[in-house]
């Protein structure tokens, strides 16, 4: 079988890694990069790092408004289907690039296959809640994570082609732990970091909160970045924040001291996962981020009204928080009882790319 499989951004590069290794044993997959991510330490990194096959086509399509950004995708990879004449279209999550596929492979009739499907914020001024709700109305295989994504569908009349396989993200967790804590221990990850930032000062395992601050709802506001960032000063650890090139250029115009964040360049998947696992508590906005920190029994503080991961909240491990100063940090200063509890295996057993490949090897014939 032959198939195009789409990703474009950062935790789509990672989630590529389990099932291409799976799918290509015995079957054709063309990987194509859009280039959402363009810039060589969101991107690059991840292919090198993870042993991700080296994309087939990337399309550059660089940083734009959502219309401008969406549509050159669906121009180029509609040639692309066109010239590569597949058996279906592989896309990942929520993105931009994700939409653009499933558009441009539906309206030639090529079958969809949508992994992450049904996942739902409840919150359509979300650009990323209109682009899986859309992509999941034209897939026809929806390859959900958990088994709340299959009730989300049926909700909506949903119910053909709809399977629960587990999630990729826990697939790609296991593998690369183990990796990550051989390579990051004994102080080689602050090494690392001072390697690649200035004035990183001494810090220790489990005395820092991670954070990642990308949403638009958040970075476009000012008076909620300015929160943001305000409660991070005030916090009793300090924050490590891997910075988006775009974050940087926001807060640069915030009147802020920054004393207690460590602002870092964006790091490699194995070294994320080092800080994500070693964090007293993670603190995001992001989706992946929220699961990886579950996976890793690390407590978690989402600066959302809604997640889609719902079940990262049972038993506190996650909890959401608006964006306030004094509710940030009432939320992160919490008693963390969710220690005490074991955690359900609500996000399968490790083997979701084993799942998805065979519904697709099922489905396409």
């Amino acid at each position: 079988m032959k198939i195009i499989t789409i990703i474009g951004a950062r935790p789509q590069f990672i989630k590529a890694a389990p099932f291409s290794e799976v799918f290509r044993k015995d079957n054709e997959e063309i990987l194509v990069h859009t280039g959402q991510h363009y810039d060589a330490n969101m991107s690059d990194v991840f292919f090198n790092e993870l042993g991700i096959p080296k994309p087939d086509y990337n399309l550059e399509v660089g940083s734009g408004s959502h219309g401008l950004q969406t549509g050159r995708m669906l121009e180029k990879i509609e040639e692309l289907i066109i010239k590569e004449k597949p058996d279906g279209m592989l896309v990942y999550g929520d993105t931009n690039s994700t939409l653009a596929g499933a558009l441009a492979a539906s309206k030639l009739h090529i079958p969809v296959y949508h992994v992450e499907a049904g996942l739902r914020s409840y919150n359509k001024l979300m650009p990323e809640e209109q682009n899986r709700i859309l992509t999941d109305n034209i897939s026809d295989l929806l390859l959900c994570p958990t088994q709340t994504a299959v009730e989300n569908l049926r909700n909506e009349g949903i119910t053909v082609g709809v399977l629960n396989t587990g999630d990729i993200m826990y697939d790609v967790v296991l593998r690369n732990i183990k990796m990550s804590e051989t390579r990051y221990s004994n102080g080689a990850w602050l090494e690392e970091l001072r390697a690649e930032n200035e004035n990183i000062p001494n810090i220790t395992e489990k005395e820092y909160y991670l954070a990642t601050i990308h949403r638009a709802e958040n970075t476009d506001d000012d008076k909620k970045l300015f929160e943001i960032f305000s409660a991070f000063e005030r916090m009793d650890k300090p924050v490590i924040l891997p910075i988006h090139p775009r974050t940087q250029k926001l807060i640069n115009k915030l009147d802020i001291n920054l004393d207690n964040v460590i602002l870092i360049k964006p790091v490699g998947y194995l070294m994320m996962l080092y800080l994500t696992a070693n964090a007293y508590m993670v603190v995001t906005d992001s989706g992946g981020l929220q699961k990886e920190a579950y996976f890793l029994k690390t407590p978690c503080t989402t600066l959302r009204d809604q997640t889609e991961w719902v079940e990262t909240l049972e038993n506190g491990w996650n909890v959401l928080s608006s964006i306030n100063i004094d509710t940030i940090l009432k939320t992160v200063t919490r008693r963390l009882d969710c220690l005490q509890y074991p955690q359900p295996m609500l996000f399968g057993e490790g083997n979701a790319a084993e799942h998805i490949c065979n519904a697709i090897l099922k489905g396409g014939k």
